[in-house]
């Protein structure tokens, strides 16, 4: 069984905004592995088939900085290892629309994975890294929660594109050929 969970804040407010990559990626794949969503307390999930591999997709409806109490509680209600953990989340270090997929490691001061890190007391879970790009000037925090201006989505969609298309070489080869696959690409 897979967990793949999409980091993001919940509400309306929130929706559109780089923070809420990580939600954007699992709605994408959820569309292409016609997979629906429930609320329970702690998030919005689907349980089905994700190429070929019995999953379930997870958006905590927590903020960022709580989502590993939701992740640790499918996890434990799923039975799922840590290893087929897999987290996507918005990363502000990558210029806006470059993906990268990493093993397992820290949390590169992301505040949602440290969350998931301390909450399954473990750092060996694959993430994918989605590239939103930092300000030329101002917040970080204003910018992360700013929505992708109309000159930016093009970038995030195609970003959104081969990070479903990254799932896919994940499921199907192992971590290991995804990475080779996809972190030299764009």
């Amino acid at each position: 069984m897979l967990l793949i969970v999409g980091l993001g804040n919940p509400g309306p407010a929130y929706e559109i905004t780089r923070h809420n990559v990580g939600f954007m990626l699992v709605d994408r794949l959820s569309d292409r592995c016609s997979i629906k969503f429930t609320r329970s307390p702690s998030a919005l999930w689907g349980r089905g088939r994700v190429f070929g591999q019995d999953a379930v997709l997870l958006k905590p409806q927590t903020f960022m900085n709580l989502s590993g109490k939701a992740v640790a509680e499918f996890k434990a209600a799923f039975s799922v290892d840590t290893g087929s953990i897999i987290a996507a989340y918005d990363d502000c270090d990558l210029p806006l629309g470059r993906l990268r997929l990493r093993k397992d490691g820290g949390s590169g001061g992301h505040r949602g994975i440290n969350s998931i890190i301390e909450h399954i007391d473990s750092r060996d879970f694959p993430r994918i890294r989605l590239g939103i790009g930092r300000p030329i000037d101002g917040d970080i925090i204003d910018y992360v929660l700013a929505p992708f201006s109309e000159d930016e989505t093009g970038a995030l969609d195609d970003m959104l594109t081969r990070g479903v298309s990254s799932i896919e070489a994940l499921v199907a080869r192992g971590i290991d050929y995804a990475m080779n696959s996809f972190n030299s690409s764009k």
